[in-house]
C-alpha cells in the first residue's frame, strides 16, 4: 500500500467513479461536477495603519454539484419529484473515484443534500448520441477522504 504523499502525487482518470446515495448504489453516471468547497473571507481596516487589511474567515459559502445520465429508470429522478411536493428529502450522497483495478483512491461525502434542479436532454431527429439528463444537487456538509 503506498503511502499517502504518494498516493497525492500520482494522478487517476476522472471517469471512474461511483454515486451511492444513503448507501445504495445508483445508476451509471457520465459527468459528475463536484461541489466547490469556499470560505467568504472578512475584510477589516485596522485604524491608524492603511497599508493592511486584515482578512477573517466568515462562514462557508453554498455549494452545489451536478450528475449527468442516459435517460432511464433512475431513483435518483423519482427523488427528485418527490421533492417537488411539500416535502423535500435530504439524503447523504457519497462520490467515489476509483483507480483502474477499481479501488477507491478518494471519497467525497456530502451531507444533508436534495435536488434542486433536472435539466431533460436534448432531442433532435438527426442525432445519434445518448439523451442525457442532469440533476443538480445542494450540498451540506463536505468531507473529503483519500484512502
Amino acid at each position: 500500500m503506498p503511502k499517502k504523499s504518494q498516493l497525492l502525487a500520482q494522478s487517476h482518470p476522472a471517469f471512474r467513479f461511483t454515486v451511492d446515495v444513503d448507501g445504495e448504489r445508483q445508476a451509471a453516471f457520465t459527468d459528475c461536477t463536484l461541489p466547490g468547497i469556499e470560505w467568504e473571507a472578512e475584510e477589516v481596516k485596522e485604524g491608524g495603519l492603511n497599508t493592511f487589511v486584515h482578512l477573517l474567515p466568515g462562514m462557508r459559502k453554498a455549494a452545489r454539484f451536478t450528475l449527468k445520465n442516459g435517460v432511464g429508470k433512475s431513483a435518483l429522478l423519482d427523488w427528485y419529484i418527490q421533492s417537488l411536493g411539500k416535502t423535500v428529502s435530504r439524503k447523504a450522497l457519497t462520490i467515489t473515484l476509483l483507480d483502474s483495478e477499481g479501488e477507491a483512491v478518494i471519497t467525497w461525502q456530502v451531507e444533508q443534500s436534495y435536488p434542486i434542479k433536472w435539466v431533460g436532454p436534448e432531442l433532435q431527429t438527426a442525432s445519434t448520441s445518448v439523451a442525457i439528463q442532469s440533476l443538480e444537487f445542494i450540498c451540506g456538509e463536505v468531507t473529503v477522504t483519500t484512502e
